[in-house]
């Protein structure tokens, strides 16, 4: 793929497939991403992109999660696949594949990135798979399968491990059976999956590990034993960002020979065309030389060298792109075609059509212009001055060229996100060797003495490591020995240390910072935190804005517009020159006349135009934005669409339990009941009933309950009411007792009658921000009130910095909570957000409705207080984001427009958020709105540009200014200047695109613009979030520096003040931090 004609040639493709259900193809990792209906069909996809003149492998297929409630049988035939597709250029070539795969019914949904080369299919039916690599070959386009996923089916089922085994040394027949004999020792333990061959020397065994006693060393360690020759190592298949630099570097190295031989072949028709046939005097012996005909008629020695040099750069170096035009014609115009008859007039081709019809049309006229010359028996030298393009087919090849090669480098460096977590993992660890010298298992407090190196791919679930200081754990695990700190900042974005002790977790990708700990590991391969990271950024870039859409449309139909452009030129200047309208003197060529001399016009404007900057546009800013929001934190599991609307956003509404408020640990507080004199009974009822939620007010009641003895009791039922409470039945000594847990609703629904000294209690606590629980029993058909709980569950630190800077950015902030309407408003007191933006007491399932109430109603009062005209040009409903923690909140963040959710820990994959949060740090938000803002303003730079390049290339090109004369000579533009300028229109674009990371240091600082001093100030403590970076040579403000402070909100790169007490050490500290940070972003500003 080599631009978005292509991109929207394979898209067409595959989504005219009936099993497609989806396509999303990235231009810049040229990979696609595909769902679709059938395993079976995940091979067509292949079929499909090759029938439209490109290739694709299969990267990988998984099985995508039905949410409907359908049969097991149907939610199990759901496949999907993940291919890597060669061939593909532009977004027409992914129309083309996308097309052909949507013929298919049981295709459901395909995404294809044209960056990574690679796409993923989506469909019902296993038997399917084989007619998606068939259809995509249909189309002329190469695909390779992957892998191939089951969705629908639990990932995890069990502890099952399937590895694959490469053995190298084998010989003979009977190598492979050595290998099978020496694993039947461990009988059904282990299952041979994949068999081994000598033409395929790779093993896939299935086996369930118990380390340290059987584990994958152990299987390999058998086969050594027997086949001692043999070497073995654990296989990994290329990932999908491995096959895209595959890719991306035998491109490279295919323009790097082409540009190589049309640069040593352009240099020697430089100085014939151009150095002697112009810059040199006319009287030079050296040009009259080349200038005298030879051979035959009137043909030059010039024009014969210039031929002989042009032909292998023509046949040689253009191959390149006639290859490319000519499978994707055959593609179109085979027979069994899907592409409509009507429809292969209007929209064909890409940008490697344009190209090989300029040069093929500058080559083919100058071998038409040296037949005339031939033919021509004069052998008078009047007209003996060179008039050929056959320096024109060096130059145009050349230029050509090199923009393609250059263009090929920026694209391979978008996908370095991915490729940094990749990094971070180690090779090695250091494993506990589990048993002492005497066969005595170790004990805790022994494992540092015991370790030996292995590689990663060693390790089992259950295994031990030791984690030295400024190692990196292997795989996630918890601590088994040892206490120290961890800097996550790699996989979170927060710089500040955290501490770890025995039984916390420990993450893949984090550094040790202190002391040494030993860990035992909990999630290998596939499993860990930084694995899931992983998984979201790249499934995140490869799905597609509606911006991209636009582009899609544009490119389909730019190819047939240029031709009929091009075509249309040569036919008016034909016209124009036959029909005597022009004068004489226009006709500036010696040979050829009219015809030959409207050509030049006609080459100009093939050559000149670019659909490459349309197509690159949005592709490139997004998959660079994706990588930028990894590295501070924030995953984007929506891709370019969530990226889109979160720079649109109207309106933010916080859940408040464990958003607003820190939810990890709330407390008990106070504490008011009825005396009673089985309080002890009551107390154990309470703690088992409310063991059974995760709510955090349950867990805190439990907490503070967890000292009380419990009673003898019987649980006949518990019963969870959603949004109020818990309901439970108890049996003792006998008899039964209802009790009841909860909100003053779930009071009010049962009848409880609250006393006037409690309802006091209550609501002053409630007016301090505390959360409440109720407890109520009944033992026969009277519900009495028992006890009340107050719970605290303070604000998060930056929640206020937060919203006043969301205000600032002229968005409207809310608060959707379950509690009363008294805590909630306590709380959003606290916090910054009106009374007036509260609701409250708002039952799980409500949240939803309410979040489609905001999108309705909130332009309605912003419009109150704008213009009729301005009323009129504004959007109909308001883009609403929802910023939840996952509890309860699911429903909610899928209605909305943005799905925010705040993550913590392992807790990454929350399937109904766009974008996740994993430093759990509000400020974050807005780095996610700046860098959002920051992307679709790029993409909006990066459209105008091509659209204004192509508006304004175009007539220049086509002759519109050649009426005018500067120093005596016609102006226009020659086709070899316009492929210069074609090629420097896709360099400009995809550096622009690219600069994306520049800004960067303002998303960094305009979390700044968040905080105030009570922030970030305690008269002893400074802290700079997840801004704080690692300063080689700190540095402090010497006491003549100036600084500048404001409280107005910034401008630009002005940055808010801090303002602490002078001798403070905060204050001094801020400042060098503040005095660092706004040098970094001066020296990226450019203006």
């Amino acid at each position: 793929m080599t631009c978005g004609t292509c991109v929207g040639r394979i898209s067409e493709a595959l989504e005219a497939q009936p099993w497609s259900r989806s396509v999303d193809i990235s231009l810049l990792s040229n990979s696609a991403a595909i769902t679709l209906s059938g395993r079976e069909h995940v091979e067509d996809i292949v079929g499909t992109i090759n029938s439209i003149g490109y290739e694709a492998t299969v990267e990988k297929v998984e099985e995508l999660k039905d949410s409907r409630k359908t049969s097991k049988k149907a939610a199990s035939d759901v496949y999907q696949a993940s291919y890597s597709i060669s061939g593909m250029t532009c977004s027409t070539c992914i129309g083309t594949i996308n097309n052909a795969l949507r013929q298919h019914s049981w295709i459901k949904n395909v995404h294809i990135n044209l960056i990574s080369n690679s796409a993923l299919i989506v469909y019902q039916g296993k038997d399917n798979q084989s007619q998606i690599t068939d259809s995509i070959a249909n189309v002329g386009y190469d695909a390779v399968i992957n892998n191939v996923v089951e969705l629908g089916s639990s990932q995890y089922q069990d502890q099952r491990r399937e590895t694959l085994i490469r053995v190298s040394g084998m010989f003979c027949e009977n190598c492979p059976r050595r290998v099978y004999d020496a694993l039947s020792e461990f009988g059904q333990s282990v299952i041979i999956e994949e068999p081994l061959t000598l033409a395929n020397p790779t093993l896939k065994v299935r086996y369930t590990p118990n380390a340290p006693e059987f584990t994958i060393r152990d299987i390999l360690a058998s086969i050594s034993a027997r086949c001692p020759s043999f070497e073995l190592s654990i296989y990994h298949p290329p990932t999908l960002e491995e096959r895209a630099q595959a890719i991306h570097i035998r491109e490279q190295r295919r323009l790097l020979l082409r540009v190589a031989l049309s640069v040593t072949i352009a240099i020697p028709s430089f100085i014939i065309a151009i150095a002697l046939g112009s810059l040199t005097p006319s009287d030079s012996r050296v040009r009259q030389f080349f200038a005298q005909p030879i051979w035959s008629g009137q043909v030059t020695r010039a024009d014969w060298a210039l031929f002989i040099m042009a032909t292998p750069v023509y046949f040689l170096a253009a191959d390149i792109f006639h290859r490319r035009a000519l499978k994707e014609i055959w593609a179109m115009w085979r027979r069994g075609s899907p592409t409509p008859l009507l429809q292969r007039f209007y929209r064909f081709g890409s940008m490697n059509t344009l190209m090989s019809l300029g040069t093929s049309i500058a080559y083919l006229s100058s071998i038409a212009q040296l037949v005339l010359a031939a033919t021509n028996p004069s052998r008078s030298t009047s007209h003996a001055a060179s008039s050929t393009y056959f320096d024109s087919v060096v130059f145009l090849t050349m230029f050509l060229l090199v923009g393609k090669l250059i263009e090929s480098y920026s694209r391979s460096k978008t996908d370095d996100a991915v490729k940094m977590l990749g990094s971070l993992r180690p090779t090695e660890a250091l494993l506990v060797v589990p048993h002492t010298n005497g066969g005595q298992l170790l004990q805790s407090g022994d494992y540092s003495r015991h370790t030996k190196r292995v590689n990663i791919d060693l390790l089992e679930l259950g295994d031990i490591t030791r984690i030295p200081h400024g190692g990196s754990p292997p795989w996630d695990g918890s601590v088994v020995e040892g206490d120290s700190e961890f800097d996550e900042s790699s996989l979170t974005g927060e710089s500040k240390l955290v501490p770890k002790k025995v039984g916390d977790k420990v993450f893949s990708g984090s550094i040790n910072r202190g002391n040494p700990v030993s860990i035992q590991i909990t999630g290998v391969a596939g499993d860990s935190m930084l694995d899931q990271i992983i998984r979201i950024v790249r499934e995140g870039q490869a799905r597609r804005a509606p911006v991209e859409r636009l582009a899609d449309t544009l490119t389909a139909y730019f190819v047939p517009s240029i031709t009929l452009l091009a075509v249309s030129t040569w036919i008016i200047w034909l016209g124009l020159g036959l029909s005597d309208s022009l004068p004489q003197d226009y006709l500036d060529t010696p040979r050829g006349g009219w015809p030959l001399w409207s050509l030049q016009f006609a080459i100009a404007v093939f050559v000149i135009a670019c659909p490459c900057g349309i197509a690159l546009a949005a592709p490139t800013a997004l998959f660079v934005g994706g990588g930028i929001a990894a590295q501070n934190g924030i995953l984007v599991k929506g891709g370019g669409q969530a990226f889109q609307e979160a720079s649109q956003l109207d309106c933010v509404v916080f859940d408040k339990t464990g958003t607003l408020t820190q939810g990890s640990e709330p407390v008990v507080t106070d504490y008011a009941a009825l005396p009673r004199d089985d309080a002890a009974l009551m107390s154990s009822m309470i703690r088992r009933l409310e063991e059974t939620s995760s709510h955090p007010i349950a867990k805190a009641v439990v907490a503070y309950l967890k000292d009380e003895h419990l009673q003898d009791l019987q649980v006949k039922s518990i019963d969870d009411i959603p949004g109020k409470g818990m309901k439970g039945t108890f049996t003792s000594e006998g008899r039964d007792v209802d009790v009841i847990v909860g909100s003053e609703a779930l009071m009010a629904d049962y009848g409880v009658d609250l006393q006037n000294g409690i309802c006091q209690n209550v609501y002053s606590w409630r007016t301090m921000g505390k959360s409440t629980a109720t407890v109520a029993s009944n033992t026969g058909s009277v519900w009495q009130f028992e006890m009340c709980f107050a719970i605290s569950d303070p604000p998060r630190r930056e929640a206020r910095a937060t919203v006043d800077a969301l205000r600032r950015r002229n968005i409207d902030v809310w608060m959707l909570s379950g509690d009363n309407i008294t805590t909630a408003a306590a709380v959003g007191d606290m916090v910054g957000i009106h009374k007036d933006n509260i609701i409250a007491e708002v039952l799980p399932g409500q949240k939803a409705e309410k979040i489609q109430h905001l999108q309705r109603t909130v332009l309605e009062l912003k419009n109150q207080n704008i213009s009729r005209k301005s009323r009129a040009r504004s959007k109909q409903r308001a883009t609403v984001a929802m910023v939840g923690d996952g509890i309860n909140d699911s429903p909610a963040l899928t209605v909305a427009d943005v799905g925010i959710a705040i993550g913590s820990g392992s807790d990454i994959a929350i399937s109904s958020a766009d974008f996740i949060l994993v430093s759990s740090q509000l400020d974050s938000i807005l780095t996610l709105i700046d860098l959002s803002r920051t992307v679709m303003t790029r993409i909006k730079f990066n459209f105008g540009w091509a659209l204004i390049y192509n508006l304004i290339a175009l007539p220049i090109a086509a002759g519109v200014l050649y009426v005018v004369k500067s120093d005596g000579d016609h102006v226009r533009l020659d086709p070899v200047w316009a492929s210069l300028a074609m090629a420097l229109s896709s360099i400009i674009g995809i550096a622009s695109q690219i600069s994306v990371k520049l800004d960067t240091a303002l998303a960094e600082l305009a979390a700044l613009q968040a905080y105030h001093v009570d922030n970030f100030f305690d008269d002893k403590l400074f802290d700079l979030k997840h801004l704080q970076r690692p300063v080689d040579s700190p540095r402090k403000l010497s006491p003549t520096t100036k600084t500048t402070y404001t409280s107005q909100p910034p401008t630009g790169l002005h940055l808010l003040g801090f303002f602490a007490p002078d001798s403070s050490p905060a204050r001094e500290e801020a400042s060098a931090q503040l005095y660092l940070l706004s040098n970094k972003a001066n020296a990226l500003n450019p203006y």
